[in-house]
């Protein structure tokens, strides 16, 4: 995981916020109306027989994330989780007879936890890929593409961005892998290095951009037409939705947890409460028919 390197700090970059129409607030967004909510899922008994013993026997299942990727996850006007990712996972606790409780934490901190112990499970859209399943196990719920925003009016190719600041993120693939790919490939072909800009949130991250300290973002797809969605105007897409992935729940790698959530996972999409949060959100199209392990590469 790497350090961010803010272009302007996280706190001002939330302060400027108020000070404009159009900008992207990742807090106190109402959450949809649910047609399934967790208190009427029945439990799977098949699934929850697969949880470890200390799982099983604490009844509780911690969930790290840092709800800061609206629609995803975020949070609330009273700072709780919400999101279509919070609602999937409130379902998943719900068929294994599980509490679930969720702990706020920075991006980069939650496999940390994990692989040390005291997190059970990462809701973060997580993008499963093969250098992080060295280090965790991944239960893949769902296919997002990246998608890139630019102010509306301006032409940006996401193929083609060298000598451009783009914003994105700390620590999510675009940051990690996407953009170092794309600049690499420019100073490859003797043009302008790409400037990535990385901040902790992705509220800041399209703020730059609508406040014009960046020439574009790029995000997870869904992620991204939100951050169109709530700006007015300000932001529109740049380019189609490309280089489509699994997001996974991280898990300790080698737990008997992976397949007890594969289990209940499979279980809300075959009994229909998967597609139905899915379609609350708008979210629909990255849904999946198996839930697999691992799949991502």
């Amino acid at each position: 995981m790497h350090t961010p390197r803010l272009l302007i700090p996280a706190a001002l970059a939330a302060t400027t916020a108020l000070l404009f129409t159009g900008c992207v607030d990742n807090t106190g967004g109402a959450a949809p109306e649910s047609d399934a909510p967790a208190s009427t899922i029945e439990v799977d008994g098949a699934a929850a027989a697969l949880l470890p013993d200390e799982i099983k026997e604490a009844g509780v299942l911690v969930v790290g994330t840092d709800a800061a990727y609206p629609p995803n996850e975020y949070k609330d006007a009273d700072g709780n989780p919400i999101g279509w990712d919070v609602d999937l996972v409130d379902a998943l606790g719900a068929k294994l007879g599980l509490e679930v409780q969720y702990e706020i934490a920075s991006f980069d901190k939650i496999i940390p936890s994990i692989t040390g112990g005291t997190m059970d499970l990462g809701m973060s859209s997580f993008t499963d890929n093969a250098e992080r399943q060295k280090q965790v196990d991944f239960v893949d719920y769902y296919e997002a593409g990246i998608l890139w925003a630019a102010p509306a009016g301006e032409t940006v190719d996401p193929d083609d961005a060298c000598g451009l600041k783009v914003a994105v993120q700390a620590t999510t693939y675009e940051h990690t892998d996407e953009l170092p790919a794309k600049n690499q490939a420019c100073l490859d072909a003797g043009k302008p290095a790409i400037d990535i800009v990385p901040f902790d949130t992705q509220d800041a991250a399209a703020n730059a951009v609508v406040l014009g300290q960046a020439d574009a973002m790029s995000a997870d797809s869904p992620v991204t037409l939100y951050a169109i969605s709530q700006t007015d105007g300000k932001l529109e897409a740049a380019g189609e939705i490309f280089d489509s992935a699994p997001y996974g729940f991280p898990v300790q790698k080698g737990s008997e947890l992976a397949a007890a959530v594969q289990a209940a996972m499979q279980s809300l999409v075959d009994d229909g409460t998967y597609e139905e949060i899915l379609a609350e959100w708008g979210v629909e199209d990255g849904g999946v028919d198996t839930i697999e392990i691992n799949a991502g590469s």
